[in-house]
C-alpha cells in the first residue's frame, strides 16, 4: 500500500475536490477550532475560499493534515512543526533543513521508545510479582 493509499485509508477521504471545515474536523477529529488555528499560525497553507468566505480544503490540505497528526504524535513541538510548514513553502532549496528537523524528531522518538520498553519492562516484572502472590503463575 503506498503512502497515498495508506493516508486516504486513515482519513476517509472520497475523491470530493473540496471539503467544508466541518467535513474536515470529522475526517481529521481535529476541531474546526484548531483547524483555523492551524491556518492562522502558519502550520496549514492558506486554505481557500468559496465565494461565500467559506474555507475549501482540497484532498491536499487533508494529506498535509495527516502528516502533521502524525508529527504530533511524535512529540514534535508546534514551533517546529510550524517551521518545517515554512520551509515546505519556501521550496527545494530548504529539503536539508527539513530533513535536518525529520532526523532530530526521529531520534527522539527512537529515545521515547527505548524509554518506554524500558518502562513496560518494569511494569511486566510488577505485574508477574502480583500473579505469583497471588497464587498465580508468572506471566
Amino acid at each position: 500500500m503506498s503512502v497515498t493509499e495508506s493516508i486516504a485509508s486513515t482519513t476517509g477521504l472520497t475523491g470530493k475536490d473540496r471539503y467544508t471545515i466541518s467535513e474536515v474536523a470529522a475526517l481529521t477529529g481535529l476541531t474546526a477550532h484548531t483547524l483555523r488555528w492551524y491556518e492562522r499560525i502558519g502550520l496549514l497553507p492558506q486554505v481557500d475560499r468559496s465565494h461565500t468566505g467559506q474555507r475549501r480544503f482540497t484532498e491536499r490540505d487533508l494529506h498535509w493534515l495527516t502528516f502533521v497528526g502524525k508529527l504530533r504524535l511524535t512529540g514534535m513541538p508546534v514551533a517546529d512543526m510550524v517551521r518545517y510548514a515554512e520551509l515546505m513553502r519556501e521550496g527545494d532549496h530548504t529539503r536539508d533543513e527539513r530533513r535536518e528537523l525529520l532526523e532530530a524528531t526521529r531520534r527522539d522518538v527512537l529515545t521515547r521508545i527505548t524509554e518506554l520498553q524500558d518502562t513496560l519492562a518494569v511494569l511486566d516484572i510488577k505485574i508477574g510479582h502480583y500473579g505469583t502472590a497471588s497464587g498465580g503463575t508468572s506471566s
